[in-house]
């Protein structure tokens, strides 16, 4: 089965993000609503969203729009019809009703729905219309979010549901896990009994929202935005309607009911219209006071607002043994919550899913955990956790390993995808290095380099396990969220902060080494990113020999926000593509302006697409959609450069002082327009003495060890002055730059 043409009933939020996936992927979509005009303004809002639902602004010729009445007929010519109107099951009976009526013999007709069960939807179907209709309900923000459920029925035509499963993964880059038909589905189910049990949690121990988001967020393998944050996040009001649903379909003795019965202050909050982010605030709120915008938290006793507290729990990394071993609040919180979602998620085993680690990919995809309940429990070790539980009756899983006692339960990972993944390769590689900031492992005849810090920022230790796995061909690449997030500025200013200059530089000429011979090494070196590849990250990526990237991607070379130029190469690399084209070959002035434009501004892509023409990447660069594809891919290209061997040195002819002086006047003119201020034209000084290749002239030439050393003297120069380190200070307090 192919689908060549898909159209989709409901332009919402979910319908539109649908429409704008299928577009990234070139398969044409035309969008039905009530009416023209509402899908015309989805096409709007998809073209405008933020993050960009696109990977490139042009995909959106991909998408025709239309209303149900005049141009239903447009289901005539689709392979698939995919239903995403408003959860009314009358509504959805009669669009089915005019679907399969329209509808070409063996076209696939599915429903996004989130809650209503298959049963429910396909009653008035008739047996053979049944085999072609099932759930897949997609993740919102669909672009984003890896999982995919897809949910059967007993009629089903088992072959046209792994072809969409099939279609879903390598053509949308869907984590597509096929799933029975039980409330909730998989993510859901134990997503959403996680965050209640998070919150009763934190109102039965007396903990503040602060507390119980610092321990149910980055300690847990949990986004930071924690159970409180995301409660806002979601809408307090949508919540509440999510529960009822699962309180009307399961069954009374469900562990499920316990956490979903109604908070008196959730109550409230949705009563006085504190739906959360949407509405007046929720658990947090802004609340403006004197020109400034200060973050409030409620008091879960009270009702009461206050100024937010920061909670540091001294724990940057995922260790669940030390924290629920912890003697304080946060440990007994910890296990608790922990505890009971592990003995939920394994109560679902075998009635909802067979395959229990299924239940973990959805939880890693669909709600972002480093982590799902049976990765905990393989971390925690099954002897502590049998040591530590309370009760477990009729929970088959937990009573069959109790007796078992097997360390080893855990098995293969990812078995919902036939791809060779790196949560599939990692349990058969070899350890052979790790330090705090990065692991090295050993697969076939080739290393593998993961970061392990937090953003997955880079220090002298990440480094270091970069340049120890050059023994072999490399392969740089992780399952965290982002590939690299950048230097680690808090260790930077550390050193900063005791007026220990010397080992900054000393670290910052380590990294330029170390990238150097990334690049120029006898073996290949494949960066595979995803996520932020932002800063030193990028320059990693910009050094290696090749590069595998994610679709889902965000890169450039953002340190002049900061306060600082690029030190670890990125300068130099840029500057050498762009000197590579045409244009720099009939004027030597041409690349330098146009790096400086690029890096002064910090200019930022969110797809392969937008970072090529900033030549953040190169044209052959593999750019792929399903992330799970990035192993295999890197492991391909590795295979077929057997032969490799390290490109030729770089060399650079720089105009110097005429240059910097036309860098300068764009600066001054931007100072004089108030775009910059006093600090920013000295880090754009700096930016084109790098650049204009600092005391030269244009018939010397330079190597890159001239350009890496005019980078690492600006950012020496730059990093002792105080209008950086409070820029630096500031976005490490804030995440926000801040313009002095």
């Amino acid at each position: 089965m192919e689908i060549k043409k898909v159209v989709i009933i409901g332009s919402g939020t979910m319908g539109s993000g649908i429409a704008a996936q299928l577009c990234n992927a070139n398969v044409p979509v035309t969008l039905l609503d009530l009416k023209t005009a509402i899908s015309e303004k989805a096409r709007e809002r998809i073209l405008k969203s933020r993050p960009p639902l696109l990977i490139d602004k042009s995909k959106i010729n991909n998408i025709k729009v239309g209303n149900i009445n005049d141009d239903f007929n447009t289901v005539k010519d689709a392979d698939w019809v995919v239903e995403a109107v408003v959860e009314k099951i009358d509504i959805k009976h009669n669009i089915y009703k005019k679907i399969f009526t329209e509808r070409k013999s063996g076209a696939i007709v599915s429903s996004n729905t989130s809650s209503i069960p298959i049963k429910v939807l396909s009653e008035k179907l008739s047996n053979e219309e049944k085999k072609d209709f099932c759930i897949t309900h997609f993740f919102n923000p669909v672009r984003y979010m890896g999982l995919l459920e897809i949910v059967k029925n007993e009629n089903n035509d088992l072959n046209k549901i792994n072809s969409l499963k099939k279609f879903c993964e390598e053509e949308l880059g869907k984590g597509a896990i096929i799933c029975k038909d039980t409330p909730g589905f998989l993510g859901n189910r134990v997503g959403v009994y996680a965050m209640q049990v998070a919150m009763t949690e934190a109102f039965k121990m007396k903990l503040s929202i602060e507390e119980a988001d610092s321990i149910f967020g980055r300690p847990m393998g949990i986004p930071k935005t924690g159970v409180f944050g995301l409660y806002d996040l979601i809408g307090i009001d949508l919540m509440a309607d999510v529960l009822k649903s699962f309180i009307k379909e399961l069954p009374k003795t469900d562990e499920f009911q316990i956490v979903a019965k109604e908070i008196p202050l959730v109550k409230k909050l949705i009563a006085t219209g504190y739906t959360g982010r949407k509405g007046k605030g929720g658990f947090y709120r802004m609340k403006k006071a004197d020109n400034k915008k200060i973050l409030e938290a409620i008091n879960l006793e009270t009702g009461e607002y206050y100024s937010s507290k920061k909670i540091d729990i001294k724990s940057e990394k995922v260790d669940l043994k030390s924290l629920i071993n912890r003697k304080d609040k946060y440990g007994k919180y910890g296990w608790s919550v922990i505890s009971k979602i592990i003995k939920y998620a394994s109560s679902l085993v075998p009635s909802v899913t067979d395959k229990f680690n299924d239940i973990d990919e959805a939880m890693r995809l669909g709600f972002n955990w480093v982590k799902g309940p049976f990765e905990m429990l393989s971390e925690i070790g099954v002897k502590n956790f049998f040591e530590k539980i309370d009760s477990f009756e009729n929970n088959k899983f937990l009573e069959n390993l109790a007796k078992s006692k097997n360390e080893d339960f855990y098995g293969e990972r990812q078995l919902y995808t036939e791809i060779e993944t790196l949560g599939k390769a990692k349990p058969k590689a070899t350890k052979i290095d790790k330090n705090n900031s990065a692991e090295i492992y050993r697969f076939e005849d080739f290393n593998i380099v993961e970061f392990t810090t937090k953003a997955n920022v880079l220090d002298y230790d990440s480094m270091d396990c970069l340049k120890k796995a050059t023994n072999k061909p490399l392969i740089i690449i992780n399952e965290s969220m982002q590939f690299s997030a950048g230097v680690n500025l808090t260790y930077t200013m550390n050193f900063a902060d005791k007026g220990d200059f010397k080992s900054i530089e000393k670290f910052i000429k380590y990294f330029q080494d170390t990238c150097k011979h990334l690049k120029y090494c006898d073996n290949p070196v494949i960066s595979a990113p995803s996520g932020l590849a932002l800063g030193g990250g990028e320059e990693v990526v910009l050094q290696s020999n090749f590069v595998v990237s994610h679709t889902n991607i965000v890169m450039g070379l953002v340190e002049t926000l900061v306060g600082l130029v690029p030190a670890g190469g990125g300068c130099k690399e840029v500057l050498w593509r762009w000197s590579q084209s045409d244009e720099a070959k009939k004027d030597p002035d041409f690349a330098p302006l146009k790096v400086f434009d690029i890096i002064g501004y910090a200019k930022t892509a969110t797809s392969p697409i937008e970072a090529e023409p900033l030549k953040y990447l190169k044209p052959e660069d593999k750019k792929i959609m399903n992330r799970n594809s990035l192993f295999s891919v890197a492991k391909k290209i590795l295979e077929e450069n057997k032969d490799f061997k390290a490109p030729e040195v770089c060399k650079f002819n720089l105009s110097g002082k005429p240059l910097k002086e036309k860098m300068i006047k764009v600066l001054e003119k931007l100072y004089n327009d108030k775009v910059i201020l006093d600090h920013g034209m000295e880090v754009g000084k700096e930016l084109a003495n790098v650049l204009s290749g600092g005391e030269t002239t244009i018939d010397k030439t330079l190597s890159e060890d001239d350009l890496y050393k005019l980078e690492l003297e600006s950012f020496m120069r730059l990093i002792q002055t105080k209008k950086t380190q409070e820029r630096i200070k500031h976005t490490l307090t804030t995440g926000k730059p801040l313009v002095n």
